[in-house]
């Protein structure tokens, strides 16, 4: 049986913005208007088709990606509505990879949030057309000419609005249809019907009037030929604005305005008529270039549903009694139930045994979908989010979805014993659903460590491990990967001698111990006779040198002296934390011809090292790291004055558009919890990124502060 839909039939459409813009609501929207549901649920009551998981519910907000559907005046409407919190933004970049037209929504009584922001660039990355959408427009709150003047100063100066509201005692009365020139009333039903309903009001005609001039002179300048026409004849025809309006659209030189009232069904059938007539299929945009026979480059797949199906997986997600559902983009050929594939990346034989479109929760069986359609399919055995899956022998890979990186990192700590296997399966687990969720043991620290997008984000995955898996864990700051080294250099010398009845123990070493640099010789009075540059795990190095003269300590034992000092470097000295960049000559000692052996010289380098590492002024050495923050300008006080108490340093400032940036340099120490920090300062419009920068002298009253812990928890074990 043949496909429903052909390709050319489909709009694959992401709703985008912050988190509480209205996306989830107006999903919802179109799925009633279209048919697709009998009712319209809410966030609120929980009942809506998208936000079915249990924390979303709880939480009145989408947390993960729903992928639902819906027939249209002969099109088929693939929504996807991702979570607009920046927590959650993974979702909505494997949201865009896959999209054709993003549906920005904007909260007219609130403004715009950092979701839009990340949108946004995920669209200019992609280069998709953008629609923005008002929300929220019957709200007597709504303030749509102070959010028109921010989008295009925030966003474009070429966002047109294609409708306009108009109020009467402050309540919707109606739209204004700025292509047709027709004023619009709905259906108090919440049906979504509209007719047409005569002369524009007199209080917006002139409005609508300067809108629709601005609209046509918008599309005279995307377009030469649309100049040319537009000088001679002082205006545009319809044909001419219909066509250049689909041209400039796919080119991202107009972003249309819509404004609707989700929750009256006011405004989005006009919405979802546009998207089948004006936005781009499957067809009209370029395909992806994928990496073919091994090659990475320039293959452009050809848009065709002919020829060999190729599917990209830019979901997955473990639902109860089901299992893993994996959601995938056709990007070429077409696939059906029962198809055989291999996963390109890893070699594994995948059968597709059936394959369905979903409404949230609820799938419906396809049997065929084709070129540019997305579905879903249950329990492949060993392919996850950003595989793809060909034929064999068809070696092509789709790229894969670039995740933002980690910015916040807890340990996780098991309450009950005996669940360390659950723990472990359901972490890993947790990565293969949401990439930019990552699970590490540390093996300094031997702490299950976890990081992020977030405090939320961390909290979310967590709470989902125990209601899945029935154990209990809990998280905590993780230990600070401090180091210690020292700042001066002393001799010393160690004697271990131990009488147990029979064989004894005896070890003497007279070492030297200083700061390592490569640029500082070893002291001249010691006689070279061999040296090791060790490269230590944790960084940095230690330089071993052999000085012995006379056979005062035999070759053999030399060996067992330098073990000695790696064990007190990995366990440290001062506070506990690995040693780095360190000098020890080993220039003297004594023997005894039957009591001495390996385990004595190990020993004896061990506590010769610890003696002369206290006499050097030892000193701690704390992990900085680059931090860029974006935020509005009018939050830049209340940032820098926070980067201060963390004991940050900024590096400098930047500008782009609206929003500033800042870097800055703070230690690791100061930013647990900062992510929650950074969006309370900013209301929900700050971000940061973060990257290792280097180590530097911890203070000397935070030194102190460090060293007390570090002795009370020596005291407590």
């Amino acid at each position: 049986m043949a496909a429903e839909f052909e390709s050319g039939a489909i709009r694959n459409v992401v709703l985008a913005g912050h988190g509480g813009a209205g996306k989830t609501t107006l999903a919802e929207a179109m799925l009633f208007a279209a048919g697709e549901t009998n009712r319209m649920g809410s966030v609120e009551d929980g009942s809506t088709v998208s936000d079915y998981h249990k924390d979303e519910i709880d939480r009145q907000h989408s947390l993960v990606l729903s992928m639902l559907h819906a027939k249209w005046k002969g099109h088929k409407l693939n929504i996807l509505d991702g979570p607009g919190y920046p927590d959650f933004i993974g979702d909505m970049k494997s949201a865009v990879r896959v999209a054709d037209t993003m549906v920005m929504a904007v909260d007219a009584s609130a403004g715009v949030g950092f979701g839009a922001d990340s949108a946004w660039s995920f669209a200019e990355e992609s280069r998709i057309p953008v629609l923005f959408t008002l929300t929220k427009v019957a709200t007597e709150h709504a303030h749509l000419e102070e959010t028109l003047d921010y989008l295009r100063e925030h966003f474009s100066r070429d966002i047109v609005p294609l409708e306009y509201p108009v109020y009467k005692d402050k309540a919707l009365a109606g739209m204004v249809n700025i292509l047709s020139m027709q004023y619009m009333t709905f259906s108090i039903d919440g049906s979504g019907k509209h007719t047409d309903s005569g002369d524009i009001p007199d209080e917006v005609k002139a409005r609508c009037l300067e809108l629709r001039e601005g609209l046509v002179e918008t599309l005279a300048e995307s377009s030469e030929e649309l100049m040319n026409e537009f000088f001679e004849n002082g205006t545009l025809t319809d044909e001419q604005i219909k066509t250049g309006l689909k041209a400039a659209l796919l080119q991202r030189r107009i972003f249309p305005l819509f404004a609707v009232s989700s929750t009256k069904n006011v405004g989005v059938t006009p919405l979802m008529d546009f998207l089948v007539e004006y936005c781009p299929s499957p067809l009209d945009l370029p395909a992806p270039h994928v990496a073919k026979d091994g090659v990475e480059g320039g293959v452009e797949l050809p848009k065709t549903s002919d020829g060999s199906p190729i599917l990209f997986v830019f979901k997955t997600v473990s639902e109860h009694h089901v299992g893993e559902l994996s959601f995938f983009r056709v990007y070429g050929g077409k696939v059906a139930s029962g198809t055989d594939l291999v996963n390109a990346q890893n070699g594994t034989a995948e059968r597709v045994n059936q394959i369905y479109t979903t409404n949230g929760s609820k799938r419906k069986e396809a049997t065929e979908l084709v070129f540019g359609d997305i579905g879903a399919v249950v329990k492949l055995k060993n392919t996850h989010t950003n595989n793809t899956l060909a034929p064999k022998g068809k070696e092509v890979v789709i790229p894969t979805i670039i995740f933002p990186g980690p910015i916040t990192d807890a340990a996780v700590v098991m309450k009950g014993k005996g669940d360390e296997a659950k723990v472990s399966e359901g972490l890993h687990t947790m990565h293969e659903e949401d990439p930019t969720f990552n699970v590490y043991q540390d093996p300094e620290s031997h702490e299950t460590v976890v990081s992020g997008l977030g405090e939320m984000h961390l909290e979310v995955i967590i709470k989902r491990l125990q209601d899945r898996y029935g154990i209990e864990v809990e998280m905590k700051p993780p230990r600070i990967p401090y180091r210690e080294t020292i700042r001066k250099s002393a001799t010393t010398s160690y004697r271990h001698k131990k009488q147990t009845g029979g064989a004894g123990q005896f070890g003497e070493v007279h070492c030297f111990v200083g700061p390592y640099d490569e640029n500082i010789p070893v002291p001249s009075q010691y006689n070279v006779r061999g040296e090791e540059f060790e490269e230590l795990s944790w960084g940095g190095k230690l330089h071993f040198v052999n000085a012995i003269v006379g056979g005062a300590i035999e070759a053999r034992f030399i060996p067992a002296v330098k073990k000695g000092v790696l064990e007190m470097l990995g366990r440290g000295v001062y506070a506990g934390y690995p040693i780095t960049n360190v000098r020890v000559v080993l220039y003297d000692g004594k023997m005894h011809p039957v009591d001495s052996n390996e385990n004595a010289f190990k020993t004896a380098g061990r506590m010769c090292f610890r003696e002369g590492f206290n006499m050097c002024n030892p000193k701690l050495m704390e992990p900085i790291w680059d931090l860029e923050i974006a935020a509005p300008a009018d939050y830049m006080g209340e940032i820098m004055g926070d980067l201060s108490s963390r004991r940050g340093r900024i590096m400098g400032m930047d500008a782009k558009g609206s929003t500033q940036i800042i870097k800055a340099q703070v230690p690791l120490g100061e930013l647990y919890g900062y992510a929650a920090r950074l969006r309370s300062l900013t209301q929900g419009r700050g971000s940061y990124t973060r990257n290792f920068s280097h180590y530097e002298e911890v203070p000397g009253d935070v030194e102190q502060k460090i060293v007390k812990s570090a002795e009370l928890e020596e005291i407590e074990d």
